[in-house]
């Protein structure tokens, strides 16, 4: 054999130790799953039967109907919170600006679940993605770069990811690694965190938490 081929199956090799090593699902160090790619465990669901949600291969797929969300059980307060999302695309969307799919990251949310609750939301309507404000009592004043909004949101139909960073009422989101928007004086600054249902097929995966000090 040659050093050629000896050196091919070598690579091959350790490829395969690191894949064994390494899932490629794994998530990074100090990261949590939040959902673990079978089911809804670790999940509320809001004012939604469980027919809204389903998992498809390793996906959550919410058809948008009722309005509701899924929640975690955990409150959390200083965290970075990843996930990715995404529209299913309607098959006569000509222009991906006559798209109106709506949902959002409800962060921190207040007193007992209901339809709609006391938090903040990060934006995941498409048009407006990563944006920060407050709902129904809720507080944040937030700057929304615009441009960097529409660089960083993908055609509809493919996946973006949304990164949230809370330190005691400062929120950050990142859409795609774009920063989108700050708000420095959320309130509350702790509580559940929730993916609303809102009128849209939305898909999710790949959410998980890592807890600051």
């Amino acid at each position: 054999m040659s050093r050629l081929w000896l050196s091919l199956a070598s690579l091959g090799l350790a490829l395969a130790a690191g894949a064994l090593a390494a899932p490629a699902d794994a998530p990074e160090p100090g990261f949590t799953r939040l959902f673990n790619g079978k089911d809804m465990q670790g999940l509320k669901l809001i004012g939604t039967p469980a027919a809204t949600w389903k998992v498809v291969d390793g996906v959550i797929v919410c058809s948008g109907a009722p309005n509701g969300y899924m929640a975690t059980e955990k409150s959390y307060r200083n965290y970075v919170l990843k996930f990715d999302w995404r529209y299913a695309r309607p098959a006569a969307l000509e222009k991906d600006a006559d798209f109106g799919g709506n949902s959002g990251l409800l962060v921190h949310i207040a007193g007992e679940h209901k339809v709609w609750p006391m938090c903040v939301e990060v934006q995941l309507q498409n048009k407006d993605a990563g944006n920060i404000f407050g709902l129904f009592g809720a507080k944040a004043t937030a700057r929304k770069d615009a441009a960097a909004q529409a660089r960083a949101i993908k055609p509809v139909g493919q996946w973006n990811s949304m990164e949230v960073e809370s330190r005691d009422g400062k929120l950050v989101a990142r859409v795609n690694g774009e920063l989108i928007a700050e708000a420095t004086d959320a309130q509350p600054k702790e509580g559940p965190l929730g993916w609303q249902s809102e009128g849209s097929e939305i898909h999710f995966r790949n959410l998980r938490i890592k807890t600051l000090e």
